[in-house]
């Protein structure tokens, strides 16, 4: 099978493409009780139901491919919408109810404990954000957002505030495993509804009743055609990205296609991200450094980025009918073996990554900084990371630990694919009296165009 896959897509004998994650979203809107304890049974029992073959069926998939698949995955329906109506104080246990229906059917994480505030907050979206400590530090595959900010809206300055003391919380609840309750916490701004990728992942309102969503990798993939390339100028590069970009991304449409159908439920998006994993070779630094840079974080950086994303996202788009999710390019500090040595050897710091930002999506991701790092900076953090999705109309997110008891110089490792990395330093200068202001930053004039 793969070989006639391989033959019909030109995909070279040499090249070992991967997919990062198969999702499967689920609604949860007819769950929503008044009744907490009935609400919970009908969310458990349409998760088990609808993702009960799930992974039987992707594993078939990759094995019929000769295609590794990383993660097998599930997101549903904001939490914070569907708990409301219950009348509870704490949604911890509708945590407790995604983690043992991802137990259950096997997969690897479940994203959706959820709330979208860039507006402001419901009751509900209160009770869920304050929920999110104990819900991620009493459970194993739960992940969580909260989109604090878009390009129509302007950015929740209440909810970046607050924020950073749940980060803070989250971190201090998961101290003796380094923090790693924040590992499955996201921030975003203008978060998409159909994203495969943890620990943002959610499945918006607008999403169908069931769907399968593909999130490609690929790193490795487009390191060898970068080092293969040799001295060939930017344009003959273009060229090179795009081909291989839309190789991967056509395999990886075709292989979600096969699993939707044999699942019985629609088809959704492919993710083009291109993903890196802590596996030596699988970088998205060392794609940047195959491009002559010594060190990804030295001057070009930017560029070079900027010339990947925009490459992948060329080739990607015509390999695949629909592509959505958060399509850029994931620079994860830890999950990426060469970002990680670029940090430890003074390369990449804080804010070059946030540089990089401005030109790829997903954001600040996999970050630590010292655990003794105040609520109020961890804010100022995520304000400037959502403030570049904000002002440039794109998703931008926010994934930070502050790990207890280290200091700049420790090194810290999550394992898997979550990697490690040095902790990195934040600026010394308070920016408390600013993010204590709160309120509301108004939307740009961007935001205002049809």
């Amino acid at each position: 099978m793969l070989s006639d896959v391989r033959e019909a897509f030109k995909i070279p004998q040499e090249v070992n493409p991967t997919i990062r994650t198969i999702t499967m979203g689920i609604s949860l809107w007819d769950c929503i009780d008044s009744d907490p304890q009935l609400a919970r049974k009908k969310i458990y029992d349409k998760i088990t139901r609808y993702a009960s073959r799930l992974v039987d069926e992707v594993e078939r998939v990759g094995q019929e491919y000769g295609l590794p698949i990383a993660q097998k995955r599930i997101s549903v329906t904001p939490i914070a919408f569907v708990a409301q109506s219950s009348r509870e104080e704490n949604y911890v246990k509708y945590a407790h109810t995604l983690d043992r229906a991802a137990t259950a059917v096997g997969v690897d994480f479940i994203g959706g404990f959820s709330a979208l505030v860039h507006k402001g907050f419901t009751h509900g979206d209160e009770i869920l954000l304050h929920s999110i400590p104990e819900a991620l530090a009493t459970t194993e595959k739960v992940c969580a957002s909260v989109n604090v900010a878009s390009t129509k809206t302007g950015i929740n300055m209440d909810a970046v505030y607050l924020m950073g003391k749940i980060i803070k919380e989250t971190a201090t609840l998961t101290a003796e495993q380094e923090g790693l309750g924040c590992t499955k916490l996201v921030v975003f701004s203008n978060v998409p509804e159909d994203n495969p990728f943890m620990a943002g992942a959610l499945h918006g309102v607008g999403e169908p009743e069931c769907t399968i969503n593909v999130g490609v990798a690929g790193a490795g993939v487009i390191r060898r055609a970068v080092s293969q390339a040799g001295e060939a100028d930017f344009g003959e590069l273009v060229e090179i990205l795009k081909k291989t970009a839309f190789q991967i991304t056509r395999l990886a449409e075709v292989v979600g296609r096969v699993v939707a159908e044999r699942l019985g439920v629609p088809f959704g998006i492919v993710d083009l991200s291109l993903a890196s994993s802590p596996s030596p070779g699988d970088s998205v630094a060392e794609i940047l450094e195959a491009m002559g840079l010594e060190r990804c974080g030295t001057h070009g950086t930017t560029a070079a980025l900027a010339l990947l994303n925009d490459a992948i996202k060329k080739g990607g788009l015509m390999a695949s009918t629909y592509a959505g999710g958060l399509s850029g390019t994931f620079i994860s500090v830890s999950e990426d073996a060469g970002m990680a040595r670029a940090a430890s050897e003074g390369a990449v710091s804080l804010d070059k990554l946030e540089a990089m930002t401005s030109v790829c999506s997903v954001g600040l991701d996999m970050i630590a900084v010292p655990g003794d790092t105040s609520a109020e900076t961890l804010a100022a953090i995520i304000a400037d990371e959502v403030a570049i999705g904000v002002i440039n109309n794109k998703t931008t997110a926010v994934r930070i630990i502050p790990v207890p008891g280290k200091q700049v110089g420790d090194y810290v490792n999550f394992g898997g694919l979550l990697g490690g990395c040095p902790i990195l330093p934040v600026h010394p200068f308070s920016s408390d009296k600013f993010v204590r202001r709160k309120g509301r930053i108004p939307p740009p004039v961007q935001g205002l165009t049809n």
